[in-house]
């Protein structure tokens, strides 16, 4: 059974509604997520406070992760829109739109309009890019210029013009001031194995050692990395460099590890409610590789998916790095689905298990032994109140009727289950293990806040960067001291052996003040 697409009038609409309900709605309604997006935006807080646009610093330190383009993106939105989620996020949500609006005007100039189209819709409504549309983190931004170089480098090869090996050093240059070498080690690892497997390498070495674009990404970079060296010298070298990029690819950072098929199981995850049109896209392996659109994408997902596999670090959000050439395997090989039942049946298990969460958290809940852990997770079941179990059984029924329409819309159910899986995740999952997670922590930065300004706060046994952005204040990390306010896990109070007043307590986390003994 062919797909029959939308008219091209509604396109724009229903792509237009895809990026909206994907990186827009409740954008601004969550807190800030810890590790990443507390990190992130404390930096972009700090440095703001600091007025030193430079060099980023995180709770009093200097932080070296990552570079300085998303700090300058969600300082320009802060000083916009003020101190808040959707301030910090939208950077991110723009980007992640633009991602998308790219990925569909590059797969219709070289494909066709129908195949941009499904593209561009599965991309914005896979479930990993969905999130990291709405992180205040570094991570869309990224990817923005991860394709954005690549499309420029298969149109380059293809149409042979000089602008596009502008446009991809343009990019890659705006992605090392973003997040460092992963923006040039991917282009240049996929556009040499392309061109070496159309036996043009010498082509490869022209566009690579091309003076201007060379020149191009110098002047994108320089300013900004001298400045920094500068500023903060040998250990901005040693921090960033060799910390944050050598040793993180070495071996695993703060506990973030994995086997040989981490990897393997993250992508359809990643990809959901898609999972069974990236099956057939695997399935579909050489005929891509017989075509010069799906050997390229073939190339930038593989490479991508053995890279990190041999990584000592392992994130789900890497493997996005290679997500867009996943989708455009994807965007091809949907078009040869004939079965609704394939195509829909990865979304009903998602729902399905949505709505068996709660029975989930509570089978497990007596196997955790982590107090930190367990104290989060008291009292789990007021988050998922009745209304969210009726919402994903309705989405299940609602996939089931998919499965049994007659009518020849296989499209039109792609991007049904889609946008529900969107909504299901952006206004329910994520919402709740927010409210579980990172409502106390919020509540506790705010109590923080009103305390007087000569108050020292500290964070002890526990990282929550999110607390200082929402004291607008630094917590020290370090054990506290006598007269101090410190943030930490209520089971770790006993270990300071000083009595303390209680200023905030729910599920664990605690903000106490040290009795000063010299009173």
């Amino acid at each position: 059974m062919a797909l029959v697409h939308p008219q091209p009038l509604y396109r724009p609409l229903l792509l237009g509604l895809a990026v909206f309900a994907a990186f827009f709605v409740n954008l601004g309604n969550i807190p800030l997520f810890d590790l990443d997006e507390g990190a992130f935006s404390e930096a972009t807080r700090e440095m703001l406070a600091r007025g030193d646009l430079v060099s980023p610093w995180l709770n009093g330190e200097p932080r070296f992760d990552k570079p300085v383009l998303i700090h300058w993106l969600q300082a320009a939105s802060v000083t916009l829109f003020g101190l808040n989620e959707f301030a910090l996020r939208l950077p991110s949500a723009l980007a992640a739109t633009a991602w998308v609006l790219l990925t569909f005007a590059f797969l219709r100039r070289v494909a066709d309009e129908r195949t941009g189209f499904l593209g561009a819709i599965m991309l914005a409504f896979s479930v990993q890019i969905g999130i990291i549309g709405k992180a205040a983190t570094a991570d869309a931004v990224l990817n923005l210029f991860l394709a954005a170089s690549l499309f420029a480098v298969f149109l380059h090869w293809r149409e042979r013009r000089q602008r596009w090996i502008y446009a991809a050093f343009a990019a890659i240059g705006l992605g090392f001031l973003t997040k460092g070498p992963v923006a040039v080690v991917i282009p240049l690892a996929v556009s040499f194995l392309f061109y070496a497997s159309q036996g043009e390498w010498r082509a490869w070495l022209r566009a690579v050692f091309h003076p201007g674009g060379i020149a191009l990404f110098l002047a994108i970079n320089l300013p900004w990395y001298t400045a920094q060296y500068l500023a903060q010298g040998q250990d901005f070298i040693d921090g960033f460099f060799l910390k944050h990029n050598v040793d993180r690819f070495g071996d695993s950072m703060e506990g973030h590890g994995g086997g040989w098929l981490y990897y393997l199981v993250v992508a359809p995850l990643a990809v959901l409610p898609f999972s069974a049109v990236l099956f057939k896209a695997v399935a579909r392996v050489p005929a891509a590789w017989r075509s010069d659109l799906g050997r390229f994408a073939l190339i930038w997902f593989g490479f991508v998916l053995v890279l990190f596999t041999f990584s000592g670090t392992k994130l789900p959000h890497y493997l996005n790095y290679g997500l867009t050439g996943a989708l455009v395997l994807m965007a091809l090989a949907v078009q040869q689905m004939h079965s609704r039942l394939a195509l829909l049946l990865p979304g009903l298990l998602m729902f399905t298990v949505l709505a068996a969460l709660p029975s989930i958290v509570g089978a497990v809940l007596p196997t955790i032994d982590e107090p930190e852990v367990v104290a989060l997770l008291s009292g789990y079941g007021q988050y998922f109140p009745t209304a969210y179990l009726l919402t994903m059984l309705a989405l299940a029924a609602f996939t089931v009727a998919l499965m049994a329409w007659k009518r020849p819309r296989l499209d039109a159910h792609l991007y049904a289950v889609g946008l529900a899986g969107t909504l299901a995740v952006g206004l329910w999952l994520v919402p709740t293990i927010a409210q579980i997670q990172q409502e106390p922590i919020r509540a506790a930065g705010l109590t923080a806040r009103d305390l007087p300004g000569e108050t020292t706060l500290v964070m002890w046994k526990m990282r929550t960067p999110s607390a200082s952005v929402y004291a607008r204040r630094v917590f020290l990390e370090r054990r506290p001291e006598p007269g101090e306010v410190v943030l930490t896990h209520r089971h770790r109070l006993a270990d300071l052996d000083v009595p303390t007043e209680v200023l905030y307590a729910r599920r664990g986390v605690v903000l106490a003040r040290l009795a000063d003994t010299d009173d």
